[in-house]
């Protein structure tokens, strides 16, 4: 049975109407993928965007150079470098978007990995295939999808406290994280990513009551198999897939559901699937208080109840050579030294 969608207790006081029209927000990951389509939809309701990425693709260079001249009345996109494995750079972001824009009224640190094999649990830091240098104490995997959405979190808490005026019930803001279906299920192949969504459901269902007391929401977003390069341009995470029977999810779909947690949309309803009980005409919907987590596969959203969910199921959400890719894990820790630290 599909979780029910119903009122979040923590959020119940807080039913302000939020618009992203007129406001402006910082995404990282923006060059690309769901954080671009994020991005896109956000300047076309009117939102000025920092997107804070390495680098551009062509598609995201050409919005940011469309909207990149100050006009009345008009949002802008402004682009910054950044790591976000670096907390400076995080500091910065902050600093460029207030002389840029004023401020900031939404955040995203959507910047993410899918355990690529030069941070991956399965080649250890040293190792001729990892990029984690052995002496460095950390993961890039875990920098990228844990560190830095908590570190964002806390700058933009701090920026919504301090403003002027600052974050009130009646002058709302939001924070908007990826989380992924992984936060619910198990891949010997990432467990290294799984752990980190695991950890972003949690910090989620955390920060919740910050929405009814100070009108800070935190929501998050749980993508199933979508179509962007974090699949496309790693070959060993397409060998997962069975194209045949697996269906993709767009990343316009994701977009679309990080958007019903910004204000009212001007855009077409999602496409619901049977599993889901969100209703299709969004009004920004109170009972998407803080702490909530949409689910989003091939044409269906739901909402991942904490407790006793069903989990993730149907177009969008399979993933049919999983199991039969364990064998090439099996095959490294046969190796001999597995491990073995080369200090």
């Amino acid at each position: 049975m599909a979780a029910t969608l119903t009122a979040n207790p923590a959020s119940d006081s807080n039913k302000q109407p939020f618009s992203a029209e007129g406001k402006s927000a910082i995404v990282t990951g923006a060059g690309s993928g769901i954080n671009l389509s994020f991005a896109s939809l956000l300047l076309h309701r009117g939102c000025s965007v920092l997107f804070a990425d390495l680098a551009l693709r062509p598609e995201a260079q050409r919005l940011v150079d469309q909207y990149a001249k100050k006009r009345d009345g008009r949002p802008r996109a402004v682009f910054v470098k950044t790591d976000v494995r670096e907390w400076v750079q995080l500091e910065r972001m902050f600093q460029v978007a207030v002389r840029e824009f004023g401020g900031v009224d939404v955040v995203c640190p959507g910047a993410g990995i899918y355990d690529p094999h030069w941070s991956n649990f399965w080649h250890p830091p040293g190792s001729p295939q990892s990029r984690d240098p052995s002496k460095s104490n950390r993961y890039a995997s875990l920098d990228i999808n844990v560190t830095h959405p908590i570190r964002t979190a806390q700058l933009a808490i701090s920026h919504f406290l301090n403003a002027s005026p600052p974050v009130s019930r009646t002058n709302p803001k939001r924070i908007i994280i990826i989380s992924s279906i992984a936060g619910q299920m198990s891949n010997l192949n990432t467990p290294i990513y799984v752990a980190g969504k695991h950890a972003m459901n949690g910090f989620i269902r955390s920060l919740a009551t910050l929405d009814a007391e100070f009108g800070v929401r935190v929501n998050g977003v749980a993508p199933g198999v979508i179509k962007t390069p974090l699949w496309t341009e790693h070959p060993e995470k397409m060998t997962f897939l069975n194209e045949s029977q697996d269906e993709w999810a767009t990343p316009e779909e994701v977009a679309e559901a990080m958007v019903r947690y910004s204000g009212p949309s001007l855009l077409p309803s999602l496409v619901l699937g049977p599993r889901s009980s969100v209703c299709s005409h969004y009004t920004d919907e109170p009972e998407l208080g803080g702490g909530t987590i949409l689910e989003v596969g091939a044409k269906q959203t739901r909402l991942v109840e904490q407790l006793n969910d069903p989990g993730p199921s149907g177009p969008g959400h399979t993933v049919s050579h999983l199991q039969e890719s364990y064998k090439e894990v099996f095959g490294w820790l046969k190796e001999k030294d597995w491990g073995k630290s080369k200090l």
